[in-house]
This record gives C-alpha cells, structure tokens and sequence, in this order.
C-alpha cells in the first residue's frame, strides 16, 4: 500500500515549491509527496456512483457527477430520510469536535475517513475552540486526495496533515500520524461513518481496538455508523441498491455490534444514541428527530 502525505504547518507560512516531494517554508523543508492517487486506485469516473460524491450530493455539495445524483435520488426514494442522516452525521461531527477541544481539553484529532472536504471540517471547528488544536486527516479516497489542499489551512499556533491510508492499517496510520500527533499526550480518534465500509466486523472492532492501544489514558474515541434499526429498516433495500450500483460497499450493525467497538472504554453522557441526539440542542422543547444512525462518544480510562 502506497501511503501519500501533504501537510500543512501554519496558514501564516506560504509555500513555494521547491522540487517534487518537498514544499519549503519560512522554517525549514516538509517532505510531501505529490499530490496524486496510489498506484491501482483511480479516481472513479463519471459513470460509476462513488459513495464521497453521494454524500457531497446529500450534503447539497456540488462535487459530484450525474450518476452520484441519479443514484443518491434513488437511494432517496427509497429510503426518504437518508439526506437527514447525512445532515445529522455532520452536525454531530461539530458538536462531538467542540466538546473534545473545549470542555473535555483536547488539542489532537486523527480523522479517519475524511470524505470530501466541505464546511466545517475537523479542524475547523477544533481551531475555532482551541487555535493550537492539531489534527491529521486520514483517508484512502483518491477523490479526497484529490481535494485534500482544503483541509490543509491551519492558524498560525496549530498543525494540520493528510495521509492517504486505508484504515485496514491502523498501525501504519498511527506511524505516519506521529510526524504532527504527539502519541504520549491524549489523542482524540475520530471515525464517522468509516467503519461501514470494513464489512468484516470482528476485522471493523481490531482496527478499533488497535488504534485505541496506541493512544494513552484520556483519549477519546468518536463514531458513528448507519444501523436498521431506530427506524432504518427502510434502509435494507436502499444499502442492497447501493452494494449493487455504487462503490464502496457499505454495511449497517445493530447496537450489539456498535457497542463492540467501545469495549475497554467509558462511554461519555448520553452514551449510544442516534448521532442526532447526541447532546443536542432543544428547540421549542423539541430535539431533533431520530435518524438511524448511531453516535458515541467515549474515553480511555
């Protein structure tokens, strides 16, 4: 496996290029490679539904082609609410990342499964709490490689990467990931709605378990991950539809399975709920519907 970095240090230090496979700023030369997918993964094109384009459709995004709309609207008549879930996914994102770089004081992310980037992203929102916040990006997407520069903006105190890797390589991930992450320090390791793509899942909990060993007492650890249940059995059709006319495959666990993914560790209040729920705010006394997609927060004792 090819694993490819471009990383970013300051927003204040401009890059000139120098020669390829380095970029040099005002302090010094960062080695990156050329920002290009790995040999044998082609970007997809235009007439194969690619799941990071369907969630940009989803999200209202406009990197995508005909064919991610035509299948995402499909995917949508037959399970309605599945827009909602891609919404609820992202707010969930900002509320699980403002709670980590504020209240519970983290300042390191390790984002595994990007996607494409689009509004508020990881480190976004963990700069906007805490400027000095670093954070690597993680994804084996070559579209996201693709358009890995805009992840790469940081303030002048904190630290972005990007490392394209497949999560099937968590010891290899940690490895690249300590070029910016500090492993002797908490880590907060984020994957949203990543694990669905490992289909295996006792493969799905040792990744887990793996990253989780490389990180110290008072790391956290973020999911979420689509389920049938929480009224997601109009899903089983739509995921079947999309096994067979999209790519990646993507698989949906019940609770059982998602709360193997914790195990060793303390589930944070209000534990696994769907992602929309998650210390959401009411509105007219009213949370946000239930979509079926679960979300948790936990920590390393």
């Amino acid at each position: 496996m090819v694993r490819e970095r471009v990383r970013r240090r300051s927003c204040a230090q401009p890059f000139v290029r120098d020669t390829p496979g380095e970029r040099r700023t005002g302090k010094g030369t960062t080695a990156v490679s050329e920002n290009r997918p790995s040999e044998g993964q082609p970007i997809p094109g235009p007439d194969v539904a690619h799941n990071a384009r369907v969630w940009n459709h989803w999200l209202g995004g406009k990197d995508n082609y005909p064919i991610d709309r035509k299948v995402g609207d499909h995917v949508t008549s037959m399970f309605p609410s599945i827009g909602e879930v891609a919404r609820a996914d992202r707010e969930f994102l900002g509320r699980a990342v403002r709670f980590l770089a504020g209240e519970a004081g983290m300042d390191q992310f390790l984002d595994i499964g990007t996607g494409l980037p689009t509004a508020d992203n990881t480190h976004e929102v963990a700069q906007r709490v805490n400027p000095a916040a670093r954070i690597v990006y993680v994804d084996n997407d070559p579209l996201v490689l693709a358009h890995a520069r805009a992840l790469l903006t940081s303030t002048p105190e904190g630290a972005t990467d990007y490392i394209h890797a497949d999560a099937h390589h968590p010891d290899a991930i940690v490895r690249d990931a300590k070029a910016t992450l500090d492993f002797d320090r908490p880590v907060a390791v984020m994957l949203l709605g990543s694990l669905n793509f490992i289909l295996d899942t006792d493969t799905a909990v040792d990744i887990v378990g793996r990253l989780m060993a490389a990180v110290p007492s008072g790391s956290h650890l973020v999911i979420t991950h689509p389920t049938t249940e929480l009224g997601g059995e109009g899903n089983v059709e739509a995921m079947r539809f999309w096994n067979e006319n999209a790519t990646p495959p993507i698989t949906a666990r019940g609770l059982a399975e998602f709360t193997r993914f914790f195990t060793g560790l303390d589930l944070l209040d209000p534990g696994i709920v769907s992602c929309a729920r998650w210390r959401a705010t009411s509105v007219d006394g009213r949370l946000p519907p239930i979509v079926p997609q679960f979300g948790a927060v936990a920590r390393k004792p």
